[in-house]
């Protein structure tokens, strides 16, 4: 059985969902139409009782190249209202919030690379398991913006602090055998194989009761959200709205988009 999506590929066979980013040719950018339909399929299944898990992956060679930076903060500042800005940089951390927040146990299938807020889809899913050939990097501070949709909280339970000011600050690629040795990935696979790894694992979860499954992962949760209880994830949108009025952080912008996409 499949479900219409513009951007994303949604099916599900027995009990096992699958959420696929879909735009190959723009290296499955997360504009903010695949957001809000990333958010859109995550509560869909959290109505199809009878699916205990799902698996997140990219169309093509890659998982995904991370915000659509032809759909980013700095280009609609001259031509939408503040409430408009300050909605559209809410929509990561929604997305975010939304998948981690799934009843099903959530799997991230990730090749090629996961860059940003790509990375942050990939923290956001319960399992990662990733190619051998993937790196990552969180760009954000070289786009001249801070790091939005939650990722601070979730990268300081994750790893702590101290590295998380580093990937963070740096914005350095890290492979991924340096993401295993951290604890952000479950497991390296042969990228050959990747897909029938990730389909086995989780066909080895579906076939658990699913009651224990979900408690398992509530509690979970429950300490993870206790970590970052005193982190007020509404502020976000105002974070990257004030950035926007900072002349360093629009040079960055300026220089980063050049550079990227030739302006």
């Amino acid at each position: 059985m499949t479900t219409n999506f513009n951007y994303l590929l949604v099916e599900k066979k027995d009990n096992i969902g699958f959420i696929k980013l879909n735009r190959p040719d723009r290296l499955n950018a997360l504009s903010a139409e695949v957001l809000k339909e990333l958010a859109e399929a995550a509560h869909w299944f959290d109505h199809q009782m009878e699916i205990k898990v799902v698996i997140f992956s990219g169309q093509g060679r890659t998982f995904s190249a991370g915000a659509d930076l032809k759909d980013s903060p700095f280009e609609t500042s001259q031509t939408a209202s503040w409430i408009e800005r300050r909605d559209k940089a809410q929509l990561g951390l929604r997305m975010t919030e939304a998948v981690s927040s799934m009843r099903a146990i959530t799997i991230a299938q990730v090749h090629g690379f996961a860059i940003g807020g790509a990375f942050l889809l990939m923290l956001a899913c319960d399992f990662r398991l990733v190619a051998d050939n993937t790196f990552f990097s969180i760009p954000e501070i070289d786009l001249g913006i801070p790091l939005t949709w939650g990722g601070i909280p979730k990268l300081v339970a994750e790893i702590g602090p101290a590295r998380t000011k580093e990937l963070v600050m740096t914005c350095r690629r890290f492979e991924a055998k340096e993401a295993l040795e951290m604890g952000l990935i479950n497991r390296i696979v042969p990228k050959e194989k990747l897909a029938d790894v990730c389909l086995d694992f989780a066909e080895n979860l579906s076939s658990k009761p699913a009651v224990p499954l979900l408690m398992t992962k509530e509690q979970v949760q429950s300490v993870v959200h206790h970590i970052g209880a005193a982190y007020v994830a509404s502020s976000e949108g105002d974070m990257l709205q004030s950035v926007l009025k900072d002349p360093e952080s629009l040079q960055a912008a300026e220089a980063y988009l050049k550079k990227n996409l030739g302006k």
